[in-house]
């Protein structure tokens, strides 16, 4: 599909009166096809938070266990906001889903997207802090199998990405088009880097870290699911050092490989599209949404948008007879 529309394209329509020139409908391009995409997690996350265990006292007691082990000055305001949330939690959740209901739709309508995304940054930053505790990054919990950074600043990081603005002429991927190359390609490493760092910290490479987490995930999940789960707990085993070794790696691979020459660009790309479904499926048991309780379907499905924001675009000239200078699309 091409990441560029090419300006001026009109399709030839017979009606009654005979033939007509009319414009062509215009499918979506590469980054309005992501924009798309993040509003429908936007707006999976509002059908999660309006489940009825979010009205109860349960939903403000989630929110307290993220302040454990962090600093002072960031457990104090999640406290204070968890407390809040228990004492009003059919209000303030009530509130909550309905942001980000609106949030979704408000990226999903084109005249809104802006303003969506602008605000759906905010929104991100906010509950990055006081609903997620920061991801577990200060507190030496963070892990990529169970989702760190946190899936809500992952939101942010989209909405910057995928801003609906024009730098460069001629892109080499989509998440360069609102920002520039240079600074794309930079959060994309810090991103990967990021997590081959968690996933190298102590807690999580200890011998039974990553075993005992993937067996957690078993409980309250539907059959096949917790089979899944527990195949993936056993082949792990007490090899956890080796685990984190191998994803770390992994992560670094994928950081580079933006750096790289389109062939090789393009596997790291793949290669982050299939680390992000193994931790979906096998680490984050589909962000836990089958078990119930959970708020957002956690970091895989962010993981493979991003990863698509930068998948490598071919140049394209224009088709004979079509004014316009040669456009980038990605390849399909």
């Amino acid at each position: 599909m091409s990441d560029l529309a090419v300006p001026g394209r009109r399709a030839a329509r017979r009606g009654r009166l005979g033939t007509e020139s009319v414009p062509a409908a215009e499918p979506p391009d590469a980054r309005r096809a992501l924009q798309l995409g993040l509003a429908g997690i936007s707006l999976l996350d509002a059908l999660l938070q309006y489940q009825p265990v979010m009205f109860s006292r349960t939903f403000g007691q989630m929110l307290a266990e993220t302040a454990a082990g962090n600093p002072g000055f960031i457990a104090r305001p999640i406290a204070w906001d968890a407390t809040l949330v228990q004492q009003h939690a059919v209000a303030l959740n009530a509130v909550f889903a309905t942001i980000q209901l609106l949030l979704g739709l408000g990226i999903a309508f084109r005249p809104l997207t802006r303003l969506a995304l602008a605000a759906s940054v905010a929104w991100s930053l906010a509950v990055w802090w006081l609903g997620e505790g920061l991801g577990g990054v200060l507190n030496g919990t963070a892990n990529p199998v169970s989702g760190a950074p946190g899936a809500v600043i992952l939101y942010a990081l989209l909405a910057v990405l995928l801003w609906p603005a024009d730098r460069v002429e001629s892109p080499p991927f989509t998440a360069a088009r609102a920002v520039g190359v240079r600074t794309a390609q930079g959060l994309w490493l810090v991103l990967w880097l990021s997590l081959a760092w968690f996933a190298l910290l102590p807690a999580n490479r200890a011998p039974l870290a990553l075993h005992d987490l993937l067996a957690g995930q078993a409980d309250g999940q539907p059959g096949w699911l917790a089979g899944i789960e527990n195949g993936a707990a056993s082949a792990v085993g007490s090899h956890g050092l080796a685990a984190s070794i191998v994803l770390a790696v992994a992560c670094v691979l994928i950081a580079a490989g933006v750096f790289l020459p389109r062939p090789a660009a393009r596997a790291a790309v793949v290669l982050a599209l299939v680390v992000a479904a193994v931790l979906w499926v096998a680490g984050q048991a589909f962000g836990m949404i089958l078990a119930g309780g959970a708020t957002d379907p956690n970091t895989g499905p962010l993981l493979a948008l991003i990863a698509l924001a930068y998948w490598p675009a071919t140049p394209r000239v224009a088709e004979p007879g079509v004014a316009g200078p040669s456009v980038e699309t990605p390849a399909s």
